[in-house]
């Protein structure tokens, strides 16, 4: 976890990024949420911060199902790049 709570991913290729961020602009007293930002990554990571192209609010439990999954189809941990 890195300083805003988030956690992020790479693909294989390193042509796109997911941020997983705890949204905590929903007062859902049931459950938490996250979201999960995607975004391409245009020339070389780090050069310029990734295009972000989509962001959907996942409960939680989905949010680290997908985060597992990402892992076992080959994608890694990586630093934020976006602020």
């Amino acid at each position: 976890m890195n300083n805003n709570n988030s956690f992020w991913l790479v693909n294989s290729n390193r042509t796109e990024v997911k941020r997983f961020l705890k949204n905590n602009k929903i007062e859902d007293r049931f459950f938490e949420y996250m979201f999960v930002d995607t975004g391409e990554i245009i020339g070389l990571l780090g050069n310029n911060p990734p295009l972000m192209k989509t962001r959907v609010s996942l409960k939680i439990d989905e949010a680290r199902e997908i985060y597992k999954r990402l892992l076992s189809q080959g994608w890694k941990k990586t630093k934020p790049v976006w602020l």
